[in-house]
């Protein structure tokens, strides 16, 4: 089986690995030159766990090879994936699906007959028919497979989720498409997952309802942390609770700043979009996506607010990164929390252990750090915004004596009131009673 990946992003680059992991013979594609030389060097462009090491493999093994030669990838084919970028339009919200156009046609000029062309990226409802005649125009008389193919990968965890995935949907219109599919999936199955065989649509609304559905459960149990704020209760026990009703689960009911990244805040707008177009509104969709919004403007007024009761200027940020294990910064709530910091005249010390090189370039007038300690040294205010595992266990007396001041703001709840005590912290976090220490 041979395999051709259109696009080295975050899903091409990482799906790609993979299938070559598999045994699969994979050629990955992008424009770029550069990108595709520090590929074949086995130099990772992303941070994710794994990766790098499998990377590295593969390419030793002959199995994994790049290229900005699209007909050299395509042409010995079984199974050509697209995977280039959908980013929100500007005002309405929808996906620009630019990228997936081009990619369809340069592969159009270029497929062989019997070829299946799957889209792995996220498209509005609709794409793949659209694509599907776009190349039958294009190449008329030649036959091949239309396939949609989700991906559901997790930023930190994706090379876990993409070998032991809770399922893999597959959407076609034909017996040949599937068969070639459950063929390169075939190695799951060993592993009993389930293998969702659906229409092309139902394929394209699985990717977005799953994601807007979870973007709810964030906005969710954030408002609930702030009603717990008000009543004196504690967030974490109502949550905890809550997740072990099986109808609930517990995955995603962990408040904080905001969900960010490079799916959630982009599909909910798409999604939220398409209703609008189609004329069934997406209401629950739409008021997630406002309450993110509006929930990073809060989390910065609730440290303007400490710094003036403070005294002082300057605010250490402790994260950066949207979540975890990633250096993915887009649309991460540190990205508007600091902006409005910034706007404020706070003086922002920051420190991140994978995203500051890419923070920096959209972030100017922020202090970058080389450690935490050096954030917190001077603060007047420490912010804990994404709780990397460098963060969980820090010494808090010694984060209390480096500072100016005296509050820190945990907006992710990782430590708790017996890790307070005795530190001389005022120690503030989200859904649950702030703390003398």
């Amino acid at each position: 089986m041979n395999i051709a990946m259109i696009g080295t992003g975050y899903v091409g680059l990482v799906s790609g690995v993979c299938f070559a992991e598999f045994g699969f013979q994979v050629t990955c594609v992008d424009k770029d030159p550069e990108i595709v030389e520090r590929l074949s060097r086995e130099e990772t462009t992303i941070f994710e766990p794994g990766l790098e090491l499998l990377l590295s493999r593969n390419v030793r093994e002959s199995r994994l090879t790049f290229t900005t030669d699209i007909a050299e990838a395509v042409g010995s084919a079984d199974v050509v994936f697209i995977a280039v970028g959908t980013p929100s339009r500007r005002g309405g919200g929808e996906a620009d699906l630019s990228y997936i156009m081009a990619a369809a046609d340069e592969i159009a000029a270029v497929m062989q007959p019997g070829q299946v062309i799957a889209i792995k990226s996220t498209v509005e409802v609709g794409t793949n028919e659209v694509v599907r005649d776009r190349i039958r125009a294009a190449r008329p008389g030649v036959p091949f497979s239309m396939v949609s193919n989700p991906e559901f990968l997790r930023e930190g965890s994706a090379i876990e989720d993409f070998m032991r995935p809770d399922r893999v949907v597959i959407g076609a219109e034909d017996d040949h498409g599937r068969e070639i599919m459950r063929r390169v999936y075939r190695p799951l199955f060993l592993r009993d997952t389930p293998m969702v065989s659906t229409t092309l649509a139902n394929a394209e609304l699985i990717k977005y309802a799953s994601n807007a559905f979870l973007a709810v459960k964030v906005s969710f149990i954030n408002q609930i942390a702030d009603l717990c704020e008000k009543v004196g209760g504690d967030v974490q026990d109502v949550a905890r609770a809550m997740g072990m009703d099986g109808r609930i689960g517990a995955k995603f009911l962990h408040p904080g700043p905001g969900f960010g990244g490079s799916c959630f805040p982009k599909d909910t707008r798409a999604l939220a979009s398409i209703g609008r177009k189609r004329g069934a509104r997406q209401l629950l969709v739409e008021a997630a996506e406002n309450l993110n919004e509006a929930r990073k403007l809060d989390m910065a007024e609730r440290i303007l607010t400490q710094l003036r009761a403070e005294g002082g200027d300057t605010v250490a940020i402790l994260g950066v990164a949207f979540k975890p294990n990633t250096d993915d910064i887009r649309e991460a709530p540190s990205l508007t929390i600091i902006g409005k910091l910034i706007e404020a005249g706070v003086k922002v010390k920051a420190h991140d252990p994978e995203a500051m090189e890419a923070a920096r370039k959209l972030l100017p007038g922020v202090d970058w750090c080389r450690s935490a300690w050096d954030a917190v040294s001077g603060a007047h205010v420490t912010v804990l915004v994404t709780e990397w595992n460098a963060y969980r266990a820090l010494d808090l007396r010694r984060v209390s004596a480096l500072m100016a001041g005296t509050t820190m703001i945990d907006m992710r709840n990782v430590y708790s009131p017996a890790e307070i005590a005795g530190t001389g912290l005022s120690y503030h976090s989200i859904g649950r009673a702030s703390i003398q220490g």
